[in-house]
């Protein structure tokens, strides 16, 4: 269940109600008894990139980027040229 604090302990314990969050508590800021924010803890970042571990696995079309047809351009509303 999230804890909630009114506005003027979180501006006072920020770093405080940071550091719960982080640790994987819910913060539910409120003004005047409203709840009006969260804290939450951030999602684990992905694992880091790896280039090229699609080589070999993707082809692209030697006409990738030539204009569209004039009919698929109008049928998007844009102006065929």
């Amino acid at each position: 269940m999230a804890r909630t604090v009114n506005l003027y302990e979180a501006k006072t314990r920020l770093s405080q109600l940071v550091d719960r969050a982080a640790s994987g508590e819910e913060v539910v800021i409120a003004k005047a008894g409203r709840p009006v924010a969260k804290l939450v803890p951030l999602a684990p970042g992905n694992r880091p990139r790896r280039p090229g571990v699609w080589k070999g696995r993707l082809r692209v079309a030697k006409n990738f980027d030539a204009p569209l047809p004039k009919e698929l351009l109008d049928a998007f509303g844009g102006r065929g040229e």
